[in-house]
């Protein structure tokens, strides 16, 4: 996917790499500053999947991904890793396959509140909330549409569990590690969660992809330019690269074939081993992601090079069957699909 980089300045606010230290949007002829981010995500919580095939793929996420169950009910499905958060992934039974939300998490109430006030002055209002989430979980939160309608959940005090291995021995997702979207526009996607979310953005590839960041992890979403809005896919993190490697031979075992990989992409310096699930959406095993240092990183753009697509050289690029299923269908978001 990349081969080379050119450090193009501390682009964190979110400007293009050609607009370093201008925001994109709301800036131009106007001396008034920008609405304030509506709050300060702590990290990528959960991720909420809608599919015709619910119960194969917790099935298969149980069984051979490495998630445990935490609840079922009614074509629904909670799953947890091994750290801290109640639940990582959640699927609902649909007739198509779609996002159902993003779940970041926020400090406490107060910053759920001032997160719902601060919404207006970015044009946007909650779609539900801010109240006590009535989920799995529980917790307190309330949700909004992105401009592409992508529902975004802000959370607190969702219910604490045990860690789910505390020798660190088992080769299973400890969290979720981060989101990949499909965008019709790049520029107003990273505008919006810059500005509204208060992410940064980490690195480009050329101004095909972005990498934004909430806490030092270099990326929890990241944005493609593509031909319609959908999912690209969702990376689990394995504890270490050993954890990574065993975690890609148990699928071995289960005649289950990477799409893509075992290789170390450029942005982010992560290792990465891509599958498909039963309802063909794309999921990864990935471990030791950059640690960003706020005071001294540097946004770089990264130069796309198909024959080496990797760092390693070791996964060639990515294959046709691999692209279209990561291009996966239009999907309407929230105006299609319930939360």
């Amino acid at each position: 996917m990349n081969e080379t980089a050119t450090t193009s300045g501390p682009t964190h606010d979110g400007a293009r790499p050609a607009d370093a230290g201008e925001r994109r949007a709301g800036r131009a002829g106007s001396s008034a500053d920008p609405p304030r981010p509506v709050a300060r995500l702590r990290s990528l919580r959960a991720v909420s999947l809608h599919t015709p095939r619910a119960t194969e793929s917790a099935e298969f996420y149980s069984e051979v991904w490495g998630l445990t169950p935490v609840e079922r009910g009614d074509g629904a499905a909670w799953l947890r890793g091994t750290g801290q958060e109640h639940h990582i992934l959640e699927l609902h039974e649909a007739e198509r396959n779609a996002l159902g939300k993003i779940v970041f998490s926020v400090g406490d109430r107060r910053e759920v509140d001032t997160a719902a006030r601060r919404l207006a002055a970015h044009g946007t209002r909650p779609l539900s909330g801010p109240g006590v989430l009535d989920q799995p979980g529980g917790g307190y939160g309330l949700r909004f549409a992105d401009p592409e309608g992508r529902l975004v959940e802000l959370s607190c005090e969702v219910e604490a569990v045990v860690p789910g291995d505390p020798e660190g021995r088992a080769a299973i997702p400890r969290k979720l590690a981060h989101v990949v979207l499909n965008t019709v526009d790049i520029d107003a996607a990273c505008a919006f969660y810059t500005q509204v979310l208060g992410m940064r953005i980490s690195d480009w590839s050329e101004h095909r992809m972005a990498f934004l960041r909430c806490n030092n992890d270099h990326h929890a979403i990241a944005f493609n330019q593509a031909e319609w809005t959908s999912l690209n896919h969702v990376a689990y993190e394995m504890t270490s690269i050993d954890h990574f490697m065993r975690g890609i031979g148990r699928l071995r075992h289960h005649d289950r074939l990477p799409l893509w990989g075992p290789g170390r992409h450029g942005p982010g310096n992560n290792t990465f081993s891509y599958f498909a699930d039963p309802a063909g959406l794309v999921c990864e095993y990935t471990s030791e992601v950059d640690q960003v240092q706020e005071d001294t990183w540097l946004c770089r753009t990264w130069r796309r090079t198909p024959a080496l697509s990797d760092l390693w050289g070791t996964a060639g690029p990515p294959s046709t069957d691999v692209r279209t299923r990561m291009a996966g269908i239009p999907d309407p978001g929230h105006r299609g699909t319930p939360a």
